[in-house]
């Protein structure tokens, strides 16, 4: 390998880096400008480069030491290297060194010595973007990290009020209101919520049952969610093992009964506990399962293309939920 680098000319290096990352083979692209800079020491673009297939690997302190260097190595200010390190170093918590890049991007972030808490307004975020995506809102509460709104799907892995760190370019639009709000793709989880998700299929005979439901609280439970009549990209209720069977269009009318909700909840008690008054106060009520979800937010593969890039803006993939219709709770 050695020889290689060595023999290589200098633009073989550098077709070998960028045809990687155009690849979104990361970790191939990584070994490639580790290569190219051992030829090109000072070049602030080579380190901006790997700065940035550093951040897609999530790895942070590497991230964080090419695009100082980059910064470093101009005599302007290069937004995107300011941004990135600004990600990496929210990563690594060295909040400082995040209120400093922050201040040179022109960003006003409260002073302080501990992580950012502000109120930065409602964005849409992408979990999981280089798999099977999820589009939900949240509460941005600095430039790079954000609040969950909503209850995700079970097999995201994330959880209502998780802080997530999501990336600084918009990769879309989502409606909200009367407007829109930008799409971010999540990078990782920061801290969890102590809410878990857990996954409830419930018979309602009417809307009115279901919306009571909805607005039913007891001590541990955050919020609930209808995923039935938000977001569906697969059967629930099969995927579990919950009783049921597929009825076609005709049999379901204006009303289907079988709803498939999310809630989060501190404990599968207290979830319970929620159903079962729900379920005592009215006949024709049924509880079919409570599920807990037990996923684990995925991380990014060294090559699946390049995920990073923006989906259509007005519609999502195939292979994508959203949660567009949602209204997230302003709390």
């Amino acid at each position: 390998m050695m020889f290689r680098r060595r023999s290589a000319t200098l633009e073989t290096l550098k077709s070998n880096a960028y045809g990687a990352f155009d690849r979104g083979e990361l970790a191939a692209a990584r070994d490639a400008f580790d290569a190219l800079l051992e030829r090109a020491p000072d070049d602030a673009n080579y380190h901006y480069m790997q700065g940035l297939v550093c951040k897609y690997l999530r790895d942070w302190p590497r991230s964080l030491a090419h695009n100082r260097r980059s910064i470093d190595l101009r005599e302007a200010p290069n937004e995107s290297s300011l941004w990135n390190a600004a990600i990496a170093a929210t990563a690594l918590g060295e909040w400082a060194e995040t209120r400093r890049l922050w201040a040179t991007c022109g960003i006003a972030v409260p002073d302080g010595e501990g992580p950012i808490e502000t109120d930065f307004g409602v964005a849409s975020v992408r979990l999981n973007p280089w798999g099977r995506a999820e589009t939900l809102y949240a509460r941005r509460i600095d430039p790079v990290r954000a609040r969950l709104l909503n209850i995700p799907l079970p097999d995201s892995g994330y959880r209502r009020g998780d802080i997530v760190l999501h990336d600084g370019a918009s990769t879309g639009k989502r409606p909200l209101r009367d407007g829109w709000v930008p799409v971010f793709n999540v990078l990782q989880r920061c801290e969890a919520s102590e809410f878990r998700t857990f996954a409830a299929f419930v018979d309602c005979r009417s809307r009115a049952d279901l919306e009571e439901l909805l607005t039913m609280r007891v001590p541990g439970i955050d919020d609930l969610e209808d995923w039935t009549g938000d977001v569906a990209y697969y059967c629930l209720r099969c995927s579990y093992g919950a009783p049921h069977r597929h009825r076609s269009a005709d049999e379901i009318g204006g009303w289907d009964n079988e709803r498939n909700l999310g809630i989060a909840a501190q404990s599968r008690h207290s979830a319970e506990k929620l159903l079962d008054a729900w379920a005592a106060k009215a006949p024709g009520r049924r509880i079919d399962a409570l599920e807990a979800c037990s996923a684990e937010p995925s991380a990014p593969p060294d090559a699946a293309g390049q995920w990073w890039d923006s989906p259509n803006d007005h519609e999502a993939s195939q292979d994508e939920a959203s949660q567009d219709d949602a209204s997230p709770n302003e709390d």
